[in-house]
């Protein structure tokens, strides 16, 4: 790789660059040495006005920003017939802006992938994607075609390898020797940033490829989503013993909570929890001090909507402590108490009845949750995806800064199982204390109110990560607060701050303004 970046630079000097009309199409000859490559596309894209460009052809979505000309080049690494007699191949599309900045991102996918996103790095980047700022931005289906919870391609072998991990260390590799020819010198640092399955992505890439990137963002990570649907179906379970039941006898547990059962609920958690942050604003943001209990709102009496019978109250207190074995061991993280648990929008929050991403096969009416581990446990296949090995001295050791965030409104994967995560890898490649060897490199931030990877009534959604990993990468500048906004309160800014701080009013100034709090233990 030190010969190709040396020839490259050669060639900058002898060869001036071609105008980029020029240049982007020649890329359809691109061949990269023992990779199966078949570039479909090499089209010069024009500049984008604020408003203008699409996010996907599925997503209402526009970018807010200009995004500048680019050359967007689309192809496929080993395309080929698989076992079950479809078409596969790992689908990619690289932008190369014509302003490049010298840096590239990698942007992580979500779902089961199955389609090439548009390369444009929005995720945890604020208002400014990736691309509008000047990063070369690769994008990937991970090897396969089809609907975003399609799964069928896993009958496949190499297609569920390379769902897991193999595609994206592929990717990662051809997209960094393609911009070293495009642009005649390579990629002066590298980062990766995704959300969900992208998430996961991005722990794969620090776990299994740590030298290949400088910085990653991981957000809502599917760290192991065997687990998470388990619990899913754990707590579908328990809404549906205190669901009321139809003429056949079944339950429906997005009916457990009626809509004032749900008001009650928030309202209560926030009367419990709000002010523990040093301000009463429709935000938690010192979540570990929340000590909400269920049973404060049982009625003395009759049910009314100032208070939850029994089975209400017994079963959200059961759901939100997470799935338990027989013996009383935690078989998955629960869930905080937040002020989106109950959001309608988008992904529906938790009170709403539990929505699995992926069917999980399990039988709600007669859940078990001892026979649901022995049945996950045996399932090695989906293991194979799992992001758990904590041990990333080699990413740590080459300078590689680390980042995750996580809604604590997240009604698909636990914000907890994030922080057991993140705080046994502090065990394993530290020396165990989160505040001295691993906060050196890695920062964990919990995003209050937010759902999954973004949305929620009550949340600040909008929050620059890409520029502080790229601050502490280049700059040596630790990220000690990411300011976040966003819709939900128009004129409000506060900061997030690192696990285990968290933003704290300093009793006075404006309450709307980040300046106002500091980060406390």
């Amino acid at each position: 790789m030190r010969e190709i970046t040396s020839l490259c630079a050669l060639l900058t000097i002898v060869a001036p660059y071609a105008p980029a009309q020029t240049r982007c199409p020649e890329m359809l000859k691109y061949q990269a040495p023992g990779v199966a490559l078949m570039i479909t596309k090499a089209a010069p894209t024009p500049a984008a006005a604020p408003g203008t460009l699409r996010v996907s052809p599925n997503f209402p979505g526009t970018v807010p920003v200009p995004v500048p000309a680019f050359c967007r080049v689309d192809g496929v690494i080993n395309q080929r017939k698989g076992a079950d007699g479809k078409p596969y191949g790992i689908g990619f599309a690289l932008a190369l802006p014509d302003q490049w900045n010298g840096r590239f991102l990698f942007q992580g996918g979500g779902g089961l992938n199955g389609s090439v996103a548009l390369p444009l790095g929005s995720q945890a980047a604020g208002e400014t994607p990736a691309l509008a700022r000047g990063y070369a931005v690769v994008t990937t289906d991970s090897g396969h075609q089809g609907s975003v919870f399609d799964g069928s391609f896993f009958r496949d072998q190499q297609a569920s390898l390379d769902f897991y991990y193999a595609a994206i260390g592929r990717v990662a590799q051809l997209a960094k020797e393609m911009i070293a020819s495009y642009y005649g010198r390579a990629a002066e640092h590298s980062y990766f940033a995704g959300c969900s399955t992208g998430g996961r992505e991005a722990m794969i890439m620090s776990q299994r490829y740590p030298e290949y990137f400088d910085g990653i963002v991981s957000g809502d990570p599917a760290i192991r989503t065997e687990y998470s649907n388990l619990a899913l179906g754990f707590m579908t379970a328990v809404f549906d013993e205190a669901a009321p039941k139809d003429d056949s006898g079944k339950p429906d547990p997005r009916k457990t909570f009626s809509d004032s059962d749900r008001k009650l609920i928030v309202n209560s958690v926030l009367q419990a929890c709000d002010a523990k942050d040093g301000l009463k604003d429709g935000m938690i943001f010192n979540s570990r001090a929340c000590d909400f209990d269920p049973a404060t709102l049982v009625c003395s009496g009759s049910k009314t909507d100032s208070c939850l019978n029994r089975a209400q109250a017994d079963a959200l207190k059961k759901a939100f402590s997470g799935p338990k074995s027989a013996r009383g061991d935690a078989i998955y993280p629960g869930v905080p108490y937040d002020a989106g648990i109950a959001d309608a929008a988008g992904i529906p929050g938790l009170l709403r009845g539990p929505v699995l991403p992926v069917p999980t096969g399990a039988d709600f009416m007669h859940f078990d949750p001892d026979r649901e581990v022995a049945r996950t446990e045996a399932d090695k296949t989906a293991q194979l995806g799992d992001s758990t090995w904590t041990n990333l001295s080699s990413f740590a050791g080459h300078g590689g800064k680390l980042l995750f965030f996580h809604g604590l409104s997240d009604p698909w994967f636990s914000p907890l199982d994030t922080l057991g995560y993140y705080e046994k890898m502090a065990k394993d490649t530290g020396d165990g204390s989160v505040a001295s060897s691993v906060a050196s490199w890695s920062r964990i931030y919990f995003v209050p109110g937010m759902g999954h990877c973004q949305g929620g009534s009550a949340t600040l959604d909008r929050f620059d990560m890409l520029s502080a990993v790229v601050d502490w990468v280049e700059k040596g500048v630790a990220p000690d607060r990411v300011v976040a906004t966003g819709p939900a309160f128009p004129g409000r800014s506060r900061p997030l701050c690192p696990y285990p701080q968290h933003a704290e009013y300093i009793g006075h100034g404006d309450t709307n303004d980040a300046s106002s709090f500091a980060c406390q233990q």
